[in-house]
């Protein structure tokens, strides 16, 4: 596994990485982090994945404090964190200007659902690339592919409110997993 040489080359990496992203950069963050620079292994990126879907904030922008505090501390999370966010927001603000003025075009509203369908092309896309690393997981990927699959009929289908759903679900698979790490770690013990 590499590491990045510098905080300036976090910030440079996590800068390109949110410039190729419209909407979300999950699947291009783990194709560069994982695949391309080999900063993390699957199964790590989708260990501060978890951890990041869980804190209050965007995914990916959590992902870049932890990854930039892992390599350089709080430099690290600051240059990580600045990297994903300057130029985007220059770029958003730019484009919120255009917007106002183009916004009732068909044109543009054609293309912007075009590019909220490839987004979420990309975000399964990366699902399924991560899929194989759930095997490792104390649930197991039967049971993990059974939460994904309630959390969608849950919410796409059945309309429910997203905090019901997930609390519901998260606490089963909580309970679950606590309970099947914990009788893991118990012949470990008793040894």
């Amino acid at each position: 596994m590499q590491r990045p040489a510098s905080a300036t080359e976090l910030f440079i990496a996590f800068t390109l990485l949110a410039l190729q992203g419209f909407g979300g950069v999950l699947a291009v963050a783990q194709r560069v982090l994982v695949d391309q620079r080999k900063w993390l292994t699957r199964e790590e990126f989708l260990e501060l994945l978890s951890v990041g879907q869980v804190l209050p904030g965007p995914n990916v922008c959590n992902l870049a404090l932890m990854i930039g505090d892992r390599f350089f501390g709080l430099r690290g999370a600051f240059a990580a964190l600045g990297g994903m966010m300057t130029v985007p927001l220059f770029i958003v603000i730019g484009l919120t200007a255009v917007y106002v003025h183009w916004s009732g075009h068909p044109m543009v509203a054609g293309a912007l659902r075009g590019m909220a369908a490839v987004s979420a092309g990309l975000i399964i896309g990366s699902a399924l690339k991560l899929m194989p690393a759930l095997r490792s997981n104390p649930m197991g990927l039967p049971v993990c592919v059974a939460l994904a699959a309630a959390t969608f009929i849950g919410i796409a289908l059945m309309r429910w409110p997203l905090i019901w759903v997930l609390l519901v679900l998260c606490t089963a698979g909580w309970g679950y997993a606590y309970r099947r790490l914990r009788t893991q770690t118990k012949p470990a013990e008793d040894a």
